[in-house]
């Protein structure tokens, strides 16, 4: 399978060679310098691939192995936006809006007082679930009864529409079953067949990834508080968790397929001649519905979206980098990752790292790296 971007050289995309070059240099002094094994970055334009690039080690014992064009990298929250856009689909196709409550579609949802909590709400992170709510079960992971009959009993934390506090795992375990509830197929497989290989990312892109493809995964990582060395994490690293395609948490890509995903939604749902939404629904989808509200979680205003968030012009922002225009949008990966598109220059980047290093560090190095991006761009 072909990958859907071709490749160009930054020049022919009116992109400054020099800052990309700082950001790969940069790259490499963190991996030198032990603050993560390894990483992978893309850079895309006007549906062209600008840069791809692999770094370090993809994964570090008992054997040391070198990450590479295909290696595979867990996405944590970065997989919300693709499992949103699996919603979106629905919505376009008049299967559901954006108004509808959850109960509407699975009636047993209603139970604790989550009757009238819309869907629009869930994905703005506005439901009122408990910040560390719904870390479900493995044995939900493959019994999606099991999934639905515990995701139907979540509990409120606050009232739905109140506040705005990110939803880590809760709203997107909310948004699997409605899927499953509308489609009748398992949300890993719609993911697979209407997001995924339309878009031509088969290779490159998986929610639920199948044990066969184990060796191409990093290991994920996270720094020991004693020595500075990175610890291998059990449960990201096992095949259960790798199959269970966890839908806010558990997706794993290669960045050059984040990019070409945001590639999609900055050229209003449109990829390599493949129309997968309308310039209309990726506005609406990408608008900010929570304006300057604080998210509680987060500490600052997101400028939440149903799935992505956005720039805005707030003095702080996260992960999408202080320069970014103010329309630019994407999302994170706990401690690792950040991917985002520009729709104003066209410009999508894919950052992708295997170790979950915690702020202060983290969040500054997201706003160097990024804007390194951003500055390399020629309007």
């Amino acid at each position: 399978m072909g990958f859907p971007l071709p490749s160009a050289s930054p020049g022919e995309l009116g992109l400054q060679p020099e800052p990309l070059a700082r950001l790969c240099r940069t790259i490499e002094e963190h991996i030198a310098e032990k603050r993560y094994p390894g990483a992978q970055i893309a850079v895309a334009r006007h549906g062209k691939l600008a840069l791809s690039r692999a770094f370090g080690q993809a994964r570090i014992a008992p054997d040391a192995v070198p990450a590479c064009e295909d290696t595979l990298w867990l996405l944590y929250s970065n997989t919300k936006v693709i499992t949103a856009a699996a919603v979106w689909l629905l919505v376009e196709e008049g299967a559901l809006t954006f108004h509808d409550r959850i109960a509407d579609h699975v009636p047993d949802f209603a139970r604790h007082g989550k009757g009238e909590i819309t869907l629009l709400q869930v994905l703005t992170h506005q439901a009122g679930f408990p910040g560390a709510a719904a870390p479900l079960p493995t044995a939900a992971f493959e019994d999606h009864g099991l999934m639905r009959e515990l995701v139907c009993d979540f509990t409120l934390a606050w009232t739905p529409g109140s506040r705005v506090e990110y939803h880590r795992l809760a709203a997107h375990w909310v948004a699997a079953m409605l899927i499953e509830a509308v489609t009748g197929a398992d949300f890993r497989t719609f993911i697979r067949e209407r997001i995924i290989l339309p878009l031509g990312l088969g290779d490159d892109l998986y929610v639920g990834l199948p044990d066969a493809l184990g060796s191409r995964a990093a290991e994920m990582h996270a720094p020991s508080p004693e020595d500075g060395t990175h610890e291998r994490l059990t449960g990201e690293n096992s095949p259960v968790f790798r199959r269970a395609g966890v839908p806010g948490a558990g997706g794993f890509a290669t960045a050059r397929a984040l990019a070409a995903f945001y590639q999609m939604m900055a050229a209003g749902g449109s990829l390599n001649g493949v129309r997968l939404f309308s310039p209309r629904l990726v506005s609406f989808v990408t608008r900010n519905f929570t304006a300057e509200r604080v998210d509680e979680y987060m500490g600052l205003p997101m400028h939440r979206g149903l799935g992505p968030h956005s720039r805005g012009t707030t003095e702080v922002a996260r992960g999408l980098g202080t320069l970014a225009h103010p329309a630019t949008f994407g999302h994170g990966g706990v401690g690792s990752s950040y991917c985002w598109a520009d729709p104003a220059s066209g410009v999508s980047f894919a950052y992708l790292t295997n170790s979950r290093v915690p702020d202060p560090w983290h969040s500054r190095r997201l706003d160097i790296v990024s804007g390194f991006v951003h500055g390399a761009i020629d309007e």
